[in-house]
C-alpha cells in the first residue's frame, strides 16, 4: 500500500520539519501490505561477505535507525538493510532542528548525533524477527559521554551475536566529537583488533565486520586505514559517510552554513572518488558498498565501475521517492543486457584506476 500512496504523500511531506517527516515515513512503513514493484533480475545477485544478495541496492544505515522496520523495507525490494547506527546505551542525541534540506541540491544535513533506542530494544526486536530471512546490518557506535569507546564497540558486537547479518563499524560520523580519530592508524589498529577479537569468541556462523569509513580523508590517511583493515582481515567497507565538506556548486548556501554532514546529491563525486581509491588500495582483499549521492541508474553504475560490490541508498529517497529502488535496479538491468554482462561482478572496479588519475573534485 506504501508504495502506491507515496508519490501522493511525498510532495506534503516536504512541506513538514525533516525529521518530523522522516518519523511519518517509519510509521507507514508499519503497515501492510507492501507492494515489491519489480521482480529482481538474477544478473542483479550479488555474492559478498558469504551472502547471496538477491540485488545490490541497500538501504542505508541512518533511515531505520532503531531495527523497527527492516522487513518492510525488504518487502518492497531492497537486497538488504542495514540498520542503526545503535549505540550501547539509550542517548537522546543533539537538539533539534538537526536535520536540513537542500532541495535546489538534493542534498541533507544532519547532525543528528546517534541518537539512539539503545542496544537493549534494538536486540529484543531484531531477536523477533530472527527467522524471517534476508540480509539485515547493524551499523554499531559509541556512546558521545563514553569513557571507553572501544569497548563499546565490543560491547555491541558481543550484543547482537546470531542476530545481525554484518556489523558497520561506524568510525565516521562527523556528529560525535573526537569519533572520526578512531580512524587514525593507530587507535582504528586497536579497535578492529578488539572487534575481530570479540567477533571470535562467538558461537555460531562467523558475522562479517565492515568497517565505514569518511569521504573526508586525504590520501595519506587512507593509505594507513586501507592497511590496518587488511591486516586485521576485515570483512569489507562501506565509502562512505556523511562529509563536512561544502562543495562550491551548493545553491542552497544559507542552509549550508548549519554544522553536520552533507549527503545526497552534492556528495557523489567527492564519495565516488574515494570509493575508486580505496578499492585500488585494497586489491580485491574484501568487497567495498559504495554509498553517497547515488539518485539514478547511471550513478549507481558508476559506484559499481568504481570499486562497489553493492551500493547503498537514503537521502535520494527524501527527493525521488522509494520508486527510486525499481528504476534503478531496472537501468542496473539493461546496462548489463546491453553491454553483454552476465552480472555485477564483471563491472566492478572496471573505472576505479583511471577515476583515481583523474584532478581531485571541488
Amino acid at each position: 500500500m506504501i508504495s502506491l500512496l507515496e508519490p501522493l504523500v511525498r510532495p506534503l511531506l516536504r512541506h513538514i520539519d525533516a525529521e518530523t517527516a522522516h518519523r511519518l515515513a517509519i510509521a507507514a512503513l508499519k503497515i501492510p501490505p507492501f507492494v515489491k514493484l519489480t521482480a529482481d533480475d538474477p544478473r542483479l545477485a550479488v555474492r559478498a561477505f558469504g551472502f547471496a544478495f538477491p540485488n545490490p541496492v541497500g538501504m542505508a544505515a541512518g533511515f531505520d535507525k532503531h531495527a523497527e522496520v527492516p522487513d518492510a523495507l525488504l518487502a518492497l525490494g531492497f537486497g538488504f538493510v542495514e540498520v542503526g547506527t545503535v549505540t550501547p546505551l539509550p542517548q537522546a542525541g543533539n537538539p533539534r532542528p538537526r536535520v536540513f534540506r537542500l532541495p535546489r541540491d538534493e542534498g541533507v544535513i544532519n547532525r543528528l548525533g546517534f541518537n539512539s533506542e539503545g542496544a537493549e530494544i534494538v536486540r529484543q526486536r531484531l531477536a523477533l524477527r530472527a527467522k524471517r530471512g534476508g540480509i539485515v546490518g547493524i551499523n554499531i557506535g559509541a556512546n558521545k559521554e563514553s569513557t571507553d569507546r572501544i569497548g563499546d564497540y565490543v560491547r555491541l558486537v558481543e550484543t547482537f551475536a546470531g542476530l545481525a547479518g554484518y556489523f558497520a563499524v561506524n568510525i565516521s560520523s562527523p556528529n560525535t566529537p573526537g569519533l572520526r580519530e578512531l580512524q587514525r592508524a593507530s587507535a582504528l589498529d586497536a579497535l578492529l583488533g578488539r572487534v575481530m577479537e570479540a567477533r571470535a569468541r562467538l558461537s555460531g556462523p562467523t558475522i562479517p565486520v565492515l568497517v565505514k569509513i569518511a569521504p573526508d580523508l586525504a590520501l595519506g590517511e587512507l593509505d594507513d586505514l586501507v592497511a590496518a583493515a587488511r591486516r586485521r582481515r576485515v570483512d569489507g567497507m562501506i565509502v562512505g559517510n556523511t562529509t563536512v565538506l561544502r562543495p562550491p556548486s551548493l545553491r542552497e548556501r544559507s542552509t549550508a552554513t548549519e554544522p553536520g554532514g552533507l549527503s545526497g546529491r552534492p556528495l557523489f563525486a567527492l564519495a565516488t572518488r574515494v570509493l575508486a581509491e580505496t578499492y585500488v588500495r585494497a586489491e580485491g582483499a574484501f568487497p567495498l558498498i559504495g554509498a553517497g549521492g547515488i539518485d539514478s541508474g547511471a550513478t549507481a553504475l558508476a559506484k559499481m565501475r568504481a570499486g562497489a560490490s553493492l551500493i547503498q541508498l537514503y537521502g535520494a529517497l527524501i527527493f525521488h521517492g522509494l520508486r527510486l529502488l525499481p528504476a534503478i535496479k531496472s537501468d542496473l538491468s539493461n546496462a548489463l543486457r546491453r553491454d553483454g554482462h552476465a552480472g555485477i561482478g564483471e563491472i566492478v572496479g572496471v573505472d576505479a584506476a583511471a577515476i583515481t588519475a583523474e584532478k581531485w573534485p571541488d
